[in-house]
This record gives C-alpha cells, structure tokens and sequence, in this order.
C-alpha cells in the first residue's frame, strides 16, 4: 500500500498556479471615460454662457411647472390610459377568431402606425375643426330621413362643438392616445400570445368564461413580458407631448421653455432647464419600471426577494 500510495502521489499533478486574464483595455477604457466625465464637468463649471444658476430659477417659474404638470404629466398619465385600454382590447380583436374584428383591428393598427404623430396632430389640431365645426352622434343620414317624411326632430342624440376643443390638451392626448393604442396593441399581442395555451384551456375547463379567464389567468401571466416595452413607451410618451405645441397646446413644459427662452434671450440656459425637467421625470419613471419589472418577474428564472428562507435555501448573509 505503501508503494502504491507514493505512485499515486507522482502520478498527480502539480499544484496548479492559474493566473487571470489581463484585461489591459478595460483600464484603458476606464482612464478614457473618466477624462470625458472630467472634461464635462470643467465646461460645466468654467463656461459661463451655460448659466446654471440661472437654468435652476428658469425650472422654477410658474408657467414651466404648469406645462410640466398640465401638458407633460397629464397628457402622458392620459394618453397612457387611453392607449393602453385601448391597446388591449385591439390585441384580444386581433387574436379574435371573428374575421371582422380581426380586419379592424388590423387597419387601426395599420393607419396609426403609418402616420407619424407630429402629422396626426397637425391634422386633428387644424383639419377635424375645419371638418366638423359640430359632430352629430345619432342615426346617420338622420337629416335626409327626418326631411323625407316630414318629421321635426333630426334623431340627433348628442352634437359635439369640436371647434372648442380642437386646439386644446383634451385633442392633444386624444391623438397621442389613438397612436399609442396601435403600439400597445402589437405589445399585448406579444404578451397574450407568451403564455402557453394550456393556462386557457385550464381556465375553461375550470368553468371560467373567455372575459374572466383574461382577465385572472391570461393577462397576469402576460404582463412579465408587457411590462418592459410599456415602460419604454410610457417613457417615450413624455418625450413626446412635446410634439403638443403644433396642435397647439401652449400649457406645455416644452412650449413654455421656448417661449422663455425668447423673451430673455437665454436660449441654452432655458433650454438646459428643459432637459433638467425631462430628466427627472424619466428617471422617476425607469425606477417606477424597475420595480414593476421585478414584481411581475417573480417566479420566472428567480426567487422573489424575502423567500429564501421560506424555502429554506437560506442567504448569503446567514449561510445555508
């Protein structure tokens, strides 16, 4: 045994030094970066045409932070709304076994996604008043009919003064909506269409219905992958209400900035003041993201955060 032992001890390697890979580039990245950063910083501080302080009292004028709340945020918060209800309910159309509603909702998504947003508005701020000074909702052709037999009321139910709220907000985030619906649509689609069939098939032979089997099983599931490209569009959304002035919209964060700028003849100091606005909003918004990310996220790949001991896996702090 012992001769066999001292063979097996030669026959082992060595004790092995294994050395890591040099990565001489990532410092060199680092050195270069950190100089961009720097040179950033000095041209912030040392160039006086920036005006910082007078950007921070700009961000808090009252008309920015009333086109920050009334055009920026409540047109996002509405134009979300109405494309994201929207946006479902063409996806469910889409996926609809009736060929009708698969055909409009494949136009809508079709037209609104041909058209680009700064051109609808254009056309629903400026065309649909000249159009349609007043929009009847009743039966259609209720003048011919009511004049062809002699009758006195027109079967008018409702009549709209669109010339009233053509060149407004309520317009604005309506077009902003119809479009955002398009996108929306492709996006539950996408999400609806992740869940594997079998999680309805479950459903129903539970006894729910198609509406309740959506709306517990299917949708919850979907929204994982829904989640992030909303959040993206959500995002995109705020940039966008500053498309809001064309229509126009003059209660605009954007709008407000421009017209500032002009009158003090501080162009890129107001304009450093909008981009302080935009930033914060959107950052609001990606940590809002971050965090729906991850609540949806549980149970996929990962271990919701506080159930490791629950499951008696333990954690890092505490060991096994």
């Amino acid at each position: 045994m012992t001769a066999g032992t001292s063979v097996d001890q030669e026959a082992r390697p060595g004790k092995i030094e294994a050395r890591p890979v040099r990565h001489p580039w990532r410092y060199v990245g680092v050195v270069i970066i950190a100089l961009l950063v720097a040179m950033i910083i000095s041209s912030l501080v040392t160039n006086e045409r920036w005006d910082l302080p007078f950007a921070l009292r700009v961000m808090n004028y009252k008309p920015i932070i009333q086109g920050l709340i009334q055009g920026t945020i409540i047109g996002t918060v509405g134009a979300m709304i109405i494309g994201i209800v929207g946006g479902i309910l063409l996806a469910m159309m889409r996926l609809s076994e009736n060929p009708v509603l698969r055909g409009v909702a494949f136009l809508y998504t079709w037209f609104f996604r041909a058209i680009p947003r700064l051109v609808l508005l254009a056309m629903l701020g400026t065309g649909v008043g000249y159009l349609y000074p007043k929009l009847d909702f009743g039966l259609p052709f209720s003048q011919q009919i009511t004049s062809a037999f002699g009758m006195s009321n027109d079967l008018t139910f409702y009549q709209l003064d669109v010339n009233s709220i053509s060149n407004g907000i309520i317009i604005g985030i309506l077009g902003l909506g119809l479009s955002e619906a398009a996108y929306m649509a492709e996006i539950a689609r996408a999400g609806i269409q992740s869940v594997d069939r079998g999680q309805s098939e479950a459903a129903q032979a539970l006894g729910m219905s198609n509406g309740k089997a959506m709306r517990r099983v299917i949708l919850p599931q979907a929204m994982r992958v829904i989640v992030p490209p909303t959040g993206n569009e959500t995002i995109a959304m705020v940039k966008d209400t500053s498309l809001l002035s064309i229509v126009p919209v003059t209660a605009e964060l954007w709008y407000q900035i421009t017209v500032v700028g002009s009158r003090t003849l501080k162009i890129m100091p107001t304009y450093v003041a909008g981009f302080a606005w935009y930033l914060v909003v959107c950052t609001i918004l990606m940590i809002g993201q971050y965090f729906l990310e991850r609540r949806f996220g549980r149970g996929f790949g990962t271990t919701a955060p506080g159930r490791t001991r629950m499951l008696g896996l333990g954690s890092r702090e505490g060991g096994a």
